[in-house]
């Protein structure tokens, strides 16, 4: 999923079998029951034992002499603990963040009806621009091969197979990316990547993307010159906004803070990775919601952004649609909603900016334009033409192969269109933020603001979640107004171009 930040986007992964994940040693699902232990001649009177013979936290344990024992059971907190495992897919460090035991109680609470206990028919309909993810395909994915995210969560059904087939943009991720790239740099940015795909998609899949529009081109252009007139780069401009990036432990704090925030610890696996085309992703693998965050992108101050734009966003408008009477696909059409998009991806791209002192849109504006000029020139031409804006050459050639993605010819003029959806979405929601019920819109779920007003008296409301950052409306309106201000957005403008 691709966020307002200017990260870069992959690094070479270190050798595979040197690397090991962490995963905190906080569980959802109840442990095994004990085995009970033998008797034994040195175990006091004294020591209190609570229901089911499981001595309580605060008991003192068995003696021996002088010294004494640890309880059995210990009282569990959100400190992390990390311990050696050795995971289904190699090279990404993963982690459950999941809440402590209910305190007075002997064994384990059950989970809470969040991910894992929604029911029959608990597809929840997620954005549909998420980003390549570079983990094997093929006779390699083994176990845990990330599915498509079109629904969040997923339960699969007994005895239903699922396909093995990966999502679109983790099927358009080139086989032989690191050769063509040496090649292209070799030629002094002249040669045309030919591009080899594990399973290339229909042509009917990418003629559906194979157009970019150029109706806010202008404003995209606007946005990144307002960038360069005050940092004189974008490479100092993320310098200077973003801060440093974080070391492991940092990104694990800040992910658990956040996670505190929203009240959804113990709802969503998180993993930390190098090996992604954008700065973050969420999809369902292994029935699990799963957030895999950029260590190259994760920085001081964009993390929070991200986590705002994947968990306050999506997940938690995913977790609302479930509660409503469209969360099936079937139930969308009897309701003839409106496509989630641009309206998804954009109110997830503006508050990835939205508390920032300086909210720049460039992300969104320099995909937009990439994709735009990337329909009418072939990779070297488009390589050459966004130096522009972008100085740095690996860089480059990651928007250039966003662009391209699904050509196999590059020399070619041709474009991957979805990268567009975040700013076409951003200035329709800054067009009308001052007629959306932002805290309607969330709670109704995964729709269009369009639709919102038509739905309202079909809600189920009651148990929906707003985001921290929505539940205050004044201020929320003022930080978008703040955006459209110092990104020189022209209200008058966006009027005519969206009437």
């Amino acid at each position: 999923m691709v966020l307002e930040s200017g990260e870069v986007f992959m690094d070479q992964v270190e050798d595979e079998s040197v690397r090991d994940r962490l995963e905190l040693d906080v569980r959802t699902d109840p442990p095994q029951t004990a085995k009970p232990l033998a008797k034994r001649s040195n175990v006091t009177k004294k020591e209190k034992v609570s229901h089911n013979g499981v001595p309580s936290p605060t008991s003192v344990g068995p003696t021996v002499g002088k010294r004494t024992r640890t309880p059995l059971c210990r009282p569990l907190s959100m400190e992390v603990t990390p311990r050696r495992l050795r995971g289904s897919q190699e090279g990404t460090d993963r982690s459950v963040l999941q809440p402590p035991w209910r305190s007075g109680s002997a064994t384990p609470s059950p989970p809470t009806r969040s991910l894992t206990s929604l029911g029959a028919g608990g597809w929840m309909r997620r954005s549909e621009s998420t980003c390549s993810v570079n983990y094997p395909l093929g006779p390699r994915a083994g176990r845990g091969q990330m599915r498509p995210a079109t629904s969040l969560p997923h339960i699969a059904k007994a005895g239903v197979h699922m396909p093995a087939r990966p999502c679109l943009l983790v099927a358009l991720r080139p086989l032989n990316l690191e050769q063509e790239k040496q090649r292209f740099f070799q030629s002094d940015y002249k040669y045309e990547p030919q591009f080899e795909y594990a399973q290339p998609e229909p042509r009917s899949v990418l003629d559906k993307y194979g157009e970019g529009s150029g109706l806010f081109l202008e404003q995209a252009v606007g946005i990144m010159e307002c960038v360069l007139r005050k940092f004189g780069s974008y490479e100092n401009f993320e310098e200077v906004t973003g801060g440093s990036v974080l070391p492991k432990s940092r990104v694990w704090a800040a992910v658990r803070k956040y996670l505190q925030k929203e009240g959804c610890v113990g709802e969503v696996v998180v993993r930390l990775s190098d090996e992604l085309l954008s700065q973050a992703v969420m999809v369902v693998e292994s029935c699990r919601p799963t957030l895999t965050i950029n260590m190259a992108g994760a920085r001081q101050h964009w993390l929070e952004g991200m986590l705002r734009h994947e968990i306050g966003t999506h997940y938690l408008r995913g977790v609302n649609n479930n509660l409503q009477p469209w969360s099936s696909a079937e139930s969308r059409k009897q309701f003839c909603l409106k496509p989630a998009n641009p309206t998804e991806e954009g109110l997830a791209s503006l508050h990835s900016v939205l508390l920032r002192k300086q909210p720049y849109l460039w992300r969104a504006a320099l995909l937009y334009y990439t994709v735009y000029h990337a329909s009418n020139m072939s990779f070297s031409q488009l390589f050459n033409h966004i130096a522009r804006f972008v100085q740095d050459p690996d860089v480059r050639w990651e928007y250039c192969l966003r662009a391209k993605r699904g050509q196999t010819d590059t020399s070619q003029p041709g474009c991957f269109s979805k990268d567009q959806v975040y700013l076409d979405g951003i200035l329709r929601i800054l067009r009308n933020r001052r007629n959306i019920d932002f805290k309607m819109l969330t709670s109704l779920g995964k729709v269009s603001f369009e639709d919102v007003e038509r739905l309202r008296s079909f809600a189920a409301l009651n148990r929906t979640r707003i985001p921290h950052f929505m539940r205050d409306q004044e201020r929320y309106l003022q930080h978008l107004d703040h955006i459209v201000s110092i990104n020189e957005l022209d209200d008058p403008t966006l009027e005519q171009l969206l009437p």
